[in-house]
């Protein structure tokens, strides 16, 4: 089955700390979302997922990737998402459409000490929690082939989190964003066990509530390689395990102006933002029951423009099958 996931931004308060040393405003999609599977949807029917993700850092880099010395602090967020899915019978050009809604409520925090002077430093907490930004998968496509699975989507992200300018306690993103994605799972055998899988990610985003400033666009991939062993000989009990990662990358300029060290400058002077993620998956599937639980855990290395610390994701599945399957012969 199919592992989705789509976080939305609890991040912003990690920005508190991060803008007056030219960071960017990260996107939208916060990676670690897919991994193995990429490529694969459910049964046809109603499928729900709740999907837990945690990130952590203790560490903010230069646009460089050089740790910055003068901050010290914690920067995480929680987020838990309810996905609500269907997957039709019919087709369309020989592909199942899986629209799905997601919704997402998260809460994060920020405690940093920044030191400005020899003896000096300036603490700067906040944190916020609640309802976050509402995304929206109104088409979509899947093919199923002989060797491999694929999928491509159109998505918008909502607003709809709470977002104040210069506030301590946002929890949403402030901007409408606008998602095209892809996936596809390559079968390595013949019996499907062992797969590749690779999932992208094309943002682009609308003007920040509050401000002129229209953060850029923003490229991000997943990946993984995996491996199912059966735990029962009639294949009713399946652990998959794999490599997983990801990728993020700013890809064009923010628009308008913004803030740093109390001057105003346009957006377009920040660096870009990147950073690239390295880590393990392990899924527990009952095909019979239609459920699927899952755990991911990854290491940031080279982050630039942003922090650096680690992701862990876990969560679950479960499909109504419509029509449901008959007994087995």
């Amino acid at each position: 089955m199919k592992l989705l996931g789509m976080v939305l931004v609890c991040t912003c308060v990690i920005l508190i700390c991060i803008s007056p040393l030219q960071a960017q405003q990260a996107g939208q999609w916060v990676p670690g979302q897919y991994g193995l599977n990429a490529g694969v949807v459910p049964d046809p029917g109603f499928t729900y997922e709740n999907l837990a993700i945690n990130y952590s850092a203790s560490r903010l880099n230069d646009s460089s990737g050089n740790r910055i010395p003068n901050i010290t602090g914690t920067y995480s967020f929680w987020a838990e998402e309810n996905i609500f899915m269907y997957v039709s019978k019919f087709k369309i050009l020989g592909a199942k459409l899986f629209p799905y809604i997601e919704l997402a409520y998260g809460n994060g925090s920020v405690v940093a000490d920044l030191a400005v002077a020899p003896g000096t430093n300036l603490k700067i907490a906040g944190g916020g929690s609640g309802y976050g930004d509402t995304y929206v998968q109104p088409v979509a496509l899947a093919w199923n082939f002989k060797r491999a699975d694929v999928n491509v989507a159109y998505a918008f992200v909502a607003p709809t989190g709470r977002y104040s300018t210069g506030a301590s306690d946002n929890i949403g993103s402030g901007y409408w964003g606008n998602i095209i994605n892809a996936g596809a799972t390559v079968y390595l055998t013949k019996n499907k066990g062992t797969s590749a899988n690779l999932f992208t990610v094309w943002e682009t985003h609308g003007k920040k509530a509050g401000s002129d400033q229209t953060p850029g666009q923003a490229f991000t991939t997943e990946w993984g390689l995996g491996q199912v062993l059966p735990l029962k000989k009639d294949f009713s009990r399946l652990l998959q395990l794999g490599v997983v990662g990801y990728d993020q990358w700013q890809i064009s300029d923010d628009g308008g102006t913004t803030t740093v060290g109390g001057v105003v400058v346009p957006a377009s002077t920040l660096p870009y933002y990147s950073f690239h993620g390295i880590g393990v998956q392990s899924n527990f599937i009952l095909p019979k029951k239609s459920l699927a639980f899952f755990f991911k855990y990854y290491d940031n290395y080279a982050a630039k423009a942003r922090t650096q610390g680690r992701t862990f994701v876990f969560g679950g599945s479960w499909t109504l099958r419509l029509p449901k399957a008959g007994p087995a012969k």
